[in-house]
């Protein structure tokens, strides 16, 4: 039998997976898919490896109201897939592994209850990405998980990153600068290093742009310093999220206008970012698509605060040898690439139009400025890789 890894990447309304083959110390993807719009509108979409789809359904609201009746729905597609497969594990995205895990973990009792008491540093992710494993736990309890987390890639960072200006012992009681999206950082470092070895051991900055958004400034391929710190809030302006925010609004939204912690805290993670600066959607291409002059503003708001990140981080890095675009709108955005890197002529960035318009690998214009790539990431791909690297130790 061919031993195979199942990797689940569950978000806050939807779950992706993917069945990879384990092959020596590599993994080939057999099929992948995600199940979306939990509560809404829910469908299930699932293609090989060669982009045949496999099964595309939908469901009513009511059949899939949360992640565990879409992580059962998943299951109950895939089990047939498995037939000639031994599945050796399921390895999981896990947005927070706080101070304590710094590599990935095989989950058990004592683990799972540890990344429960983080829920509250990543309230939109945390509890979805634990829920699947609970769901798994029930089913298959002798079947290995392995969970891989988003912050783990940035424990490489020096203290002085590592902090805010606080006093010492909160630091020591873990309030300090996590950063997260690792697993894409990783993926894409890595990337990186096997198409331009040389560059990727430079000063290099990866902006992860999507619904959620971040940047990440790295030396030889190790994070050194992020935009995203004590929780998926901070940073750079997302889909629903407010990016960086002074911590005196909170504080006169609860003491002045009333609100309670709960209702900052939904508004902050719902009801901000793009969606908040539009009023119309959180969604990039829609805002792009718009006439609307909020949507403008939310747009030139995004590319702004991006090209600000990206500026900073080169100042902690001593300078910029290559700038890398990831994600949904990273990847696929020709016009929010070109408006960031419109504004960061002040560190040589400067880009070929017809490489950027055509989403090619290298989009820099030919000049002694720093390279400007599009590399896409792989978290799934990670994951099994991490989760093999575990289960089965060279």
């Amino acid at each position: 039998m061919n031993e195979a890894i199942f990797v689940v990447n569950a978000g806050s309304s939807s779950i992706k997976f993917k069945l990879y083959r384990v092959a020596g110390r590599d993994v080939a993807l057999v099929l992948g898919g995600a199940l979306d719009g939990i509560g809404t509108r829910p469908r299930l979409l699932a293609k090989d490896e060669a982009g045949t789809v496999l099964v595309e359904r939908t469901f009513t609201p009511e059949e899939i109201a949360k992640a565990p009746e879409a992580q059962h729905a998943i299951s109950d597609w895939v089990l047939p897939h498995l037939d000639g497969f031994d599945l050796i594990g399921v390895g999981h995205r896990v947005v927070h592994g706080g101070p304590h895990y710094t590599h990935p973990e095989v989950v058990n009792d004592e683990v799972l209850r540890t990344l429960e008491s983080f829920i509250p540093l990543a309230p939109l992710h945390q509890l979805t990405n634990l829920d699947p494993i609970r769901t798994i736990r029930e089913r298959r309890p002798d079947l290995p998980q392995v969970a891989c987390f988003d912050t783990a890639f940035h424990r490489s960072h020096p203290e002085i990153c590592d902090r805010f200006a606080l006093p010492d012992a909160l630091y020591r009681d873990g309030v300090r600068r996590y950063g997260f999206h690792g697993l894409s950082y990783e993926y894409v470092s890595g990337a990186l290093r096997e198409l331009a070895p040389e560059l990727a051991r430079g000063r290099v900055v990866i902006c992860h742009l999507g619904s959620g958004a971040s940047a990440c400034g790295l030396k030889d391929g190790a994070s050194q310093d992020a935009t995203m710190s004590f929780t998926a809030l901070d940073g750079l302006p997302m889909g629903t999220r407010c990016g960086a925010l002074d911590p005196g609004v909170v504080l006169h939204l609860i003491e002045q206008k009333g609100m309670s912690a709960a209702e900052v805290g939904h508004m902050l993670y719902h009801d901000s970012g793009l969606k908040g600066l539009s009023g119309l959607s959180s969604d990039m291409r829609e805002l792009l698509a718009s006439e609307a002059p909020a949507a403008a503003l939310a747009v030139e708001y995004f590319a702004l605060h991006v090209a600000q990140a990206v500026a900073r981080l080169a100042v902690t890095l001593g300078g910029l040898d290559a700038l890398v675009f990831t994600a949904g709108i990273g990847e696929r955005s020709p016009e929010i690439r070109a408006r960031i890197c419109a504004r960061l002529g002040l560190l040589g960035v400067a880009l070929d139009d017809a490489a950027n318009g055509a989403n090619a690998t290298w989009i820099d214009a030919d000049g002694p400025g720093p390279h400007v790539l599009v590399i896409p990431t792989d978290e799934e791909r990670m994951i099994a890789l991490a989760t093999l690297a575990l289960l089965r130790p060279a």
